[in-house]
């Protein structure tokens, strides 16, 4: 009698312990990254234009909207981006790109991306969770480790965004990491100096950059793609000019709207 009075203490005091150390590992709370941003905010939209020579070819289209989704009970934006062909373009090769993010408000990181890509009957779906307090990504068949921050294709824009530009000289690189078709890549862009650049909604103050790309991969070098950011608090890119094999796109900025600043980069 004696020896089951001491099991039961015994395991009532084990499973007392073990729910204990239970709690405390469920409860701990996780110390996510604090990102400053004063660049964007709910409601914006910025629309481009995409030209090939002296045609437009296609629409781009970035918006940031509320949302009542969490990611592990955080706040979230709602983040979207389209692009669609347009003209006599889309009569031969019609594309329909939907991509959206939900980034968290503080750290502007994402916890669920979703792609939904039509090119000429190519289709690409993919949908992803970012369990970022576990440092992992799921697609619905695999799980990925990643580090805690990383990024998607549409949280990058944003997350661009949000680097601190101030006193940066010719030849400064910014870089993170991005989970982009099951694998995390290296984002980089390197800051070349400052440039008025003219587009068809005017003139603006812009800092010019290149991504630092591996060459021969994508682009014959990094000067292949060049993009010009709008010298004030809302850091829009403003131009993009892509070479490719049989020319070369312009992505310019035609309207915006929502804007948390001030544009006060147009000349």
């Amino acid at each position: 009698m004696k020896d089951y009075s001491v099991w039961r203490f015994r395991f009532f005091f084990n499973l007392i312990l073990v729910l204990f150390l239970y709690a405390l590992v469920s409860f701990k709370e996780t110390n996510y990254p604090k990102i400053f941003n004063n660049a964007f905010k709910e409601g914006e939209k910025l629309r481009y234009f995409v030209s090939y020579g002296f045609l437009d070819a296609g629409e781009v289209t970035m918006e940031v909207k509320s949302t009542s989704k969490r990611g592990s009970k955080r706040s979230l934006y709602h983040c979207i981006g389209t692009g669609i062909t347009t003209g006599i373009f889309s009569a031969f090769y019609k594309v329909k790109d939907v991509y959206q993010s939900y980034i968290d408000k503080e750290s502007i990181m994402p916890w669920f991306f979703i792609r939904d890509v039509n090119e000429g009957g190519y289709k690409i779906k993919q949908n992803y969770v970012f369990k970022q307090n576990l440092n992992k990504v799921n697609n619905g068949i695999k799980e990925f480790k990643v580090p805690m921050g990383i990024q998607d294709m549409v949280s990058s824009f944003y997350k661009s965004r949000t680097l601190n530009f101030n006193k940066m000289k010719p030849g400064k690189i910014f870089s993170f990491k991005c989970f982009m078709d099951d694998e995390i890549y290296d984002l980089r862009i390197k800051y070349l100096g400052d440039e008025n650049v003219k587009v068809r909604l005017g003139s603006f103050k812009c800092h010019k950059f290149v991504p630092v790309v591996q060459e021969g991969r994508y682009f014959k070098n990094e000067n292949d793609v060049q993009f010009w950011v709008s010298a004030d608090k809302n850091k829009i890119p403003i131009l993009i000019k892509a070479k490719i094999p049989v020319g070369s796109l312009r992505l310019h900025l035609v309207d915006f709207q929502g804007l948390k600043n001030k544009m006060t980069s147009r000349i």
